[in-house]
C-alpha cells in the first residue's frame, strides 16, 4: 500500500501544490517548530515562505491575483501544514476563513476592494463570534451595533479568541443589530472591520489588549477584541444587507469545521510517523518494540484511524467545495477527527515512553496541541447535537 494520507483524483496541480506545500514543511517548518513553539515566537520567516508560494491567495479567485483554487485543495494544504506544526495553520485558517466570507457573500465593490490585497498576504484576515461569557450559544451574543442618524453604525462590546486579533487588519465581525425580526437570528450582521495590525488601540474604537496565554497553540497570537464606539459605514456591512450576519457567519463556521479536521488529520499523520519511527530505534528485551506485539497491535490501530479521517475529511471538503450544505458531514468529520487525533497522539506518546514526557521530542509539543482539535469551532458535544437532530430529521417516522 502506498503511504497514509494519499488522495485519489486529484488535479496535477493540486499534486503540484501539495508537494511543493509538503517540501516546505519539511524544510522550514519541522525543523524549526519545537524552538518556535516552547519559545512562543511568531513564526515570520515561515508566513513570509508562505506568502511567496501564495498560500494566502490559495482559493481567491485568479481575477483577484489568487490561485483560484478549491475548499479540497485548502484543506489538504492545511493537513499539510498542520503536520509540521499546528500553530502554523491557525495562522492561515482565519484569513482563508475571511477570504472565504467576502468570496460568498461580499458585494463586487467589497471584493475588488479587499481580495487582490489578501491574496498577496498584505491584508491579514480574521473572524469573530465568541464572546468572553457566550461559548456555543450565538444567539446569545451582546456585542450591538447601533444605527445612526446617518446611516453609519456604532459597535460597542467585546470579542475573545481572535486567533490573529494582533497580526490581521481586516475582521469579520459578528453583532447584534435591530432589525425589527421575530428571530434573533434574523437580528445579526456581519460587519467588515478594518485595523492595524498590532496591540492596543489598533483602530478608533478599537483595542486589542494582549496576547492571551494558553497551554498549546502558540506561536500565534489568540486575543481579546474590544469595541467601544467603534463608528463603521454602512457599506462595511457584509453583502450591504444588515440581518444576514448569523447565516453567513455558519457558512464559514462550515469552512472552518473542515479546517479543524484538517489540522486534526495532520496532527494524527504527523503522530503517527513519530511514533512508528520511535518504535523501530527504541529496543528492549533485545528487538525493537515495533516487534512487540502490544506495539505492533498500537500501530495497526492508529494508521487505520488516520486513514479513516482523512477519508472523512476529504469527503466534506469535496461535498463543500460543490456548494452543498453539510453540517452533517462537515461535523462528522470534525468531530471524529479531533477525537482519533487524541487517540493517536496519545497512543504515540505511549510508544515513547517516558521519553514522550520530555521537551526534547516532539510528540510532547503535539499532546498539547491536539486538545485544541476537541473545542475549536465547536465540541464534539456541540456536532453530536447538530448530526442527532438533521438524523431526526431524515428518518422522522
Amino acid at each position: 500500500m502506498a503511504k497514509l494520507c494519499q488522495t485519489e483524483d486529484l488535479t496535477e496541480i493540486q499534486q503540484e501544490i501539495l508537494s511543493t506545500v509538503r517540501q516546505f514543511v519539511n524544510d522550514k517548518i519541522i525543523p524549526v517548530a519545537q524552538d518556535l513553539e516552547h519559545s512562543d515566537t511568531y513564526p515570520q520567516e515561515i508566513i513570509d515562505g508562505l506568502k511567496e508560494l501564495g498560500v494566502f491567495g490559495l482559493t481567491i479567485p485568479e481575477e483577484f491575483g489568487g490561485l483560484g483554487e478549491s475548499i479540497l485543495t485548502y484543506a489538504l494544504v492545511v493537513e499539510e501544514i498542520a503536520r509540521g506544526w499546528m500553530s502554523v495553520s491557525g495562522v492561515i485558517n482565519t484569513h482563508f476563513i475571511a477570504a472565504y466570507l467576502l468570496m460568498q457573500h461580499g458585494t463586487e465593490e467589497q471584493k475588488a476592494k479587499y481580495l487582490p490585497r489578501m491574496a498577496t498576504g498584505e491584508m491579514r484576515g480574521a473572524f469573530s463570534m465568541s464572546e468572553p461569557g457566550l461559548g456555543s450559544d450565538v444567539s446569545a451574543i451582546s456585542t450591538k451595533g447601533t444605527k445612526l442618524e446617518d446611516g453609519s453604525y456604532s459597535i460597542t462590546g467585546q470579542k475573545m479568541w481572535l486567533t490573529n486579533g494582533a497580526t490581521s487588519t481586516l475582521v469579520m465581525l459578528l453583532t447584534k443589530t435591530d432589525e425589527g425580526a421575530d428571530s434573533v437570528y434574523k437580528n445579526m450582521t456581519t460587519f467588515i472591520v478594518e485595523k492595524e495590525a498590532g496591540f492596543g488601540e489598533t483602530a478608533q474604537g478599537v483595542t486589542v489588549p494582549g496576547k492571551i496565554d494558553k497551554m498549546g497553540y502558540k506561536g500565534v497570537e489568540t486575543t481579546e477584541l474590544i469595541l467601544e464606539d467603534h463608528k463603521i459605514a454602512a457599506d462595511q456591512i457584509l453583502g450591504g444587507t444588515p440581518g444576514k450576519g448569523f447565516f453567513q457567519m455558519m457558512d464559514g463556521v462550515e469552512v472552518g469545521r473542515i479546517n479543524v479536521a484538517a489540522r486534526a488529520c495532520g496532527l494524527a499523520w504527523r503522530g503517527f510517523e513519530l511514533g512508528i519511527s520511535y518504535a523501530q530505534q527504541r529496543k528492549t528485551f533485545g528487538k525493537q518494540i515495533a516487534d512487540h506485539q502490544a506495539v505492533l497491535f498500537r500501530l495497526a490501530e492508529m494508521a487505520t484511524k488516520v486513514e479513516t479521517i482523512h477519508t472523512m475529511m476529504v469527503r466534506a471538503a469535496r461535498l463543500k467545495a460543490s456548494g452543498k450544505r453539510l453540517d452533517v458531514e462537515a461535523g462528522m468529520a470534525k468531530m471524529l477527527a479531533s477525537e482519533y487525533a487524541n487517540e493517536v497522539v496519545e497512543d504515540s506518546f505511549r510508544i515513547h515512553g517516558g521519553y514522550g514526557y520530555s521537551k526534547e521530542y516532539e510528540i510532547e509539543r503535539l499532546m498539547r496541541e491536539v486538545k485544541f482539535m476537541l473545542i475549536g469551532e465547536g465540541t464534539s458535544d456541540i456536532q453530536k447535537m447538530i448530526i442527532g437532530r438533521q438524523l431526526l430529521k431524515e428518518y422522522a417516522l
